[in-house]
């Protein structure tokens, strides 16, 4: 009973809708500022240094891997639970931080062995260490604990700012091929710059320290649980432009790596709701309030649904002239990539996305997506080592969805039977109607309009006119309560 109290508290404290907005604006604005960015960067610094750029990201994952240790989402899950009294606040937060402070210790010696024994990397040492900045300012700004504390308002605030101050940064000093480490290190400071400021307004939740005193038997199981399961999926994520580098070089990275961007804008925007219900799902599993559960679920999946079906297809639609805007002609090889990339999307959407960090995750059942992301991790890998040889980019983008599809069906398999999203089918079906009206759109304006970039916008803005109109016929629930909102707003300003 005091947990459900608790909990119940806890929802009247925090507004999702309100969370979930700001959680897309904050999304939206680092979508804003590839956007800008891109097309700039990718004709000033060329294919092969945006090979190289992608290249060492790629490489200091695995070891910003390490040091996470899977610990943010163990951390928003743990602290969610005892937000409510601040000294127990205080205790998981500290312990949690000190874990973190041990394991990026162990990631920054691991980096260093890595780059002095090793002369592969001898070309991209100066870039592997500009962009391992990441790993240290990551670890001391505790965003963990804002997303526990659902302080979207600040996280979107900060978030912008520093994407601002980054975007202004980059037109200014990045001006030649030759300016790759420069943009490397602005890209630090438009990704982890905002965690300096948290290290101050943390406090105003509890004062986190290193601690020497550390539950390790409490936290350490379902951190590695959470780490190995992490690991899997950077490893499926990375492998592909890692093994792209090494076998067919910096050109091949720079084309894929281009398809894996714009398949990234997408994805961003569409599975950013995770992060604001995964609190809020912790807390109705750990009530085991299936009712909420269920109907939670029924709306996130809508949203996922109807956001992620025309964005996926609308960009197989325009993969040509999406890449010839955004990369140059020069890097037209991504297209077929990107078609590939998208569709695997549209499988994750409902695989990893939906029944992986909505249910699973939240539901303690860790050790279970660890297994399934394991399996995928290994099929991905064999069939990249056999398959990017003879294929390059096709290959690499190919494996991806394929594994997705993997993960999608075991996770199927494992489903929680007290599980039951009411008018499944009618929320499936709906948006997949509107999408053969995007494509039909598309189809038809290709055959009238032959300048690219009339075509590409003219395709955007009829095909959302179009899925509207036939989500509004068709009678799917999320459009229908979302017009509903709006015209009570405007008969209020009345």
């Amino acid at each position: 009973m005091v947990a459900k109290k608790i909990g119940d508290n806890f929802v009247k404290e925090k507004n999702i809708k309100v969370n979930a907005v700001l959680n897309v604006i904050k999304t939206l604005s680092s979508i804003l500022f590839p956007l800008i960015t891109f097309p700039y960067i990718s004709r000033v610094l060329q294919p092969d240094n945006i090979g190289k750029i992608n290249f060492g990201s790629s490489f200091v994952s695995y070891f910003t891997l390490i040091a996470s240790l899977g610990i943010t989402t163990y951390a928003i899950r743990e602290c969610a639970a005892v937000r409510n009294d601040k000294k127990k606040l205080t205790v998981t937060a500290s312990q949690i931080f000190s874990i973190n402070i041990c394991t990026t210790l162990v990631a920054y010696c691991a980096l260093a062995v890595t780059l002095l024994c090793f002369r592969e990397f001898d070309t991209y040492r100066t870039l592997i260490i500009i962009q391992s900045l990441t790993i240290m300012f990551t670890t001391l700004g505790c965003d963990w604990l804002n997303s526990a504390m659902e302080d979207f308002i600040f996280i979107t605030i900060r978030s912008i700012s520093f994407q601002a101050i980054a975007l202004v940064l980059m037109f200014v000093f990045v001006r030649e091929p030759t300016d790759y480490l420069k943009y490397a290190f602005i890209t630090v400071v438009s990704a982890s710059g905002a965690n300096i400021v948290n290290i101050f307004y943390r406090k105003k939740y509890c004062e986190i320290h290193f601690v020497k005193q550390i539950e390790w038997r409490k936290h350490l199981k379902p951190i590695m649980l959470l780490f190995v399961m992490i690991l899997a999926q950077t490893i499926f994520n990375s492998s592909d432009v890692t093994m792209l580098g090494l076998i067919k070089g910096d050109y091949e990275v720079g084309i894929y790596s281009t398809a894996v961007k714009m398949k990234q804008l997408i994805a961003q925007v569409v599975t950013s709701l995770a992060w604001v219900i995964m609190p809020r799902m912790s807390l109705y599993f750990e009530n085991k309030d299936y009712e909420k559960i269920n109907r939670m679920l029924k709306r996130v999946l809508g949203v996922l649904l109807t956001l992620g079906l025309p964005s996926a297809i609308g960009c197989i639609c325009l993969s040509d002239e999406i890449v010839i805007m955004m990369a140059g002609s020069s890097y037209i090889g991504a297209s077929s990539a990107l078609k590939i990339l998208m569709v695997g999307f549209l499988i994750s959407l409902v695989g990893g996305s939906f029944l992986g960090n909505m249910i699973l995750l939240p539901s303690k059942r860790e050790s279970v997506y660890m297994i399934i992301c394991c399996l995928a991790t290994v099929i991905n890998l064999v069939l990249n080592y056999f398959l990017i040889p003879r294929w390059g980019v096709n290959a690499a983008a190919a494996t991806t969805a394929f594994s997705s599809l993997i993960i999608l069906i075991f996770l199927l398999f494992s489903m929680d039977k007290k599980i039951r999203i009411d008018g499944l089918l009618k929320s499936i079906i709906t948006p997949i109607l509107g999408c053969v009206f995007i494509v039909a759109t598309c189809v038809l304006i290709r055959c009238f309009v032959t300048h690219i970039f009339i075509r590409l916008i003219i395709s955007i803005v009829a095909g959302g006119i179009v899925f509207l109109v036939s989500q509004v016929v068709l009678r799917n629930y999320l459009v229908i309560e979302i017009i509903s909102i709006v015209k009570d707003k405007f008969r209020r300003l009345e």
